[in-house]
């Protein structure tokens, strides 16, 4: 729970501020200019609480800040440290996505570390088992 508060911290974080100027300017213009950030800021919040990788039998769901995006296990070429997934298209062109949930920074807690390299371990175990049923090697 924290990892997803903290996440969400920065879409929340430059919220207040902008909710708190239109508030104290209490005009229209102000309102206007910044209405569009604090739904920008409000969206960012929750995409980043909502941060995260799933896996399911026969495909990935990586939610990042700014899209979703759903891969099928058969598609996947690679997991890498970056960490990324490194994958195959419908017409055959390579595209990668980050992880941005499993991504460590330097001055990163030891056990969040950890719990993202195990998370990432598990991954790479689940996208061989593709490799295994089609014959890749």
């Amino acid at each position: 729970m924290p990892y997803r508060l903290a996440s969400g911290f920065l879409g929340a974080f430059p919220l207040a501020p902008c909710l708190a100027f239109a508030t104290e300017a209490n005009t229209p213009a102000a309102w206007l200019a910044t209405g569009p950030a604090m739904i920008g800021f409000a969206a960012l919040a929750v995409r980043g609480y909502r941060l995260g990788v799933t896996h399911e039998h026969s495909r990935v769901v990586i939610r990042g800040y700014l899209r979703t995006r759903v891969i099928e296990r058969a598609r996947i070429t690679q997991i890498t440290d970056f960490p990324a997934v490194r994958w195959t298209a419908g017409n055959g062109r390579r595209r990668w996505t980050p992880l941005t949930a499993l991504m460590t920074s330097p001055g990163e807690m030891a056990a969040s570390r950890l719990r993202k390299e195990r998370a990432l371990k598990k991954l790479r175990a689940w996208a061989r088992r593709a490799d295994v049923a089609s014959g890749r090697s």
